[in-house]
């Protein structure tokens, strides 16, 4: 179809004649519109997008509070067992398989809580059953500490009864030795012999052999010392050294070397000197003469009294003196 710019000479319909028709505006209206269209898509599209991302952000908060209060749990229980271990560290017996079986418990639900997409329902199974352990763990341990303490106390009492018994023990032990010690002293005095009927003879000795007792200093030849032991029902029988001390007219005492003089330990005047030692066979319970001579070693006495002394387990038994006169008028 073509068009002239000349008029034409007919009318077609009821179109007036004049300009063509103008349709921009149109198409202006229709581009505007389809704009309107497409920012309204993109703005919609864009909210939807929001409300995903939105949406996928709150689940992923809230999924991340699920696995923080999840580890809290966990981390509680790692703290209470914690405590646990501090207060106990050596843990034996059917208390050591507990906690062999909550550490193989808190491996894996360490395990399962290191996955990005870890169950958090399983491992808050696991950490429930976990505080169940370490519940139970506690109150055996609790139990044992309380049964502990008991017998702690049981003990202490048994150690004070013991401490008790022990110091009666010492004093009765040592009364005893006190006891046993005097008793030995009571019989080792009781023991001890002693002399009665002591007598002192001077004797002249002729030269037959005849003797005869004199007074006289000149006239003496051998001192004849004689007396008793008595009866003794403590005394053991056998030999018994008996000491005799004998003290000149001057006030030292005698000693003869050649005859075995020496020293004796006395029980209340301390080392002494004996001038002669005779050893006796005594019998048990029974009374016992004993008679020896002495005379000194120059043979000659002095004028004077003697002293003699007899000595027995230390102790002196017995004592007796002899008084020797000068020997007629020129002495």
């Amino acid at each position: 179809m073509s068009y002239s710019n000349y008029p034409s000479t007919g009318t077609s319909g009821n179109q007036p004649e004049g300009k063509p028709k103008d349709n921009r505006t149109l198409i202006y209206g229709i581009l505007i519109a389809a704009l309107v269209g497409t920012w309204g898509y993109i703005i919609y599209d864009k909210n939807q997008t929001s409300n995903k991302i939105d949406q996928i952000t709150s689940q992923y908060t809230t999924a991340d509070s699920s696995r923080a209060a999840v580890e809290a749990e966990y981390n509680d229980a790692l703290a209470r067992m914690d405590s646990l271990t501090g207060d106990n560290t050596k843990l034996t017996g059917e208390l050591a398989d507990r906690k062999t079986e909550i550490d193989n418990l808190k491996s894996q639900i360490k395990t399962e809580l290191a996955k990005k997409d870890g169950d958090l329902k399983k491992a808050r199974a696991m950490i429930n059953e976990l505080n169940g352990k370490i519940t139970d763990l506690l109150a055996q341990v609790e139990q044992l500490k309380q049964e502990n303490q008991t017998l702690t106390t049981a003990n202490q009492d048994l150690t004070t009864q013991r401490d008790t018994l022990t110091a009666q023990k010492t004093r009765v032990e040592q009364a005893l030795t006190e006891t046993s010690a005097e008793k030995a002293h009571v019989e080792d005095v009781g023991s001890t012999l002693h002399a009665s009927n002591i007598n002192i003879t001077a004797i002249d000795i002729k030269s037959s052999g005849k003797e005869k007792e004199v007074t006289k200093a000149k006239k003496t030849d051998v001192f004849r010392i004689s007396f008793d032991l008595d009866e003794n029902r403590i005394a053991s029988s056998g030999n018994k050294d008996l000491y005799v001390c004998v003290t000149s007219p001057d006030g030292h005492p005698v000693t003869i070397p050649s005859n075995g003089s020496g020293t004796f330990n006395t029980r209340d005047e301390g080392e002494k000197v004996y001038t002669n030692k005779v050893t006796v066979n005594y019998e048990q319970g029974k009374r016992m003469p004993v008679s020896f001579d002495w005379k000194p070693e120059s043979g000659k006495y002095q004028t004077g009294s003697y002293k003699i002394e007899i000595y027995q387990n230390g102790y002196k038994i017995g004592q007796g003196t002899k008084l020797l006169k000068k020997g007629g008028l020129f002495g």
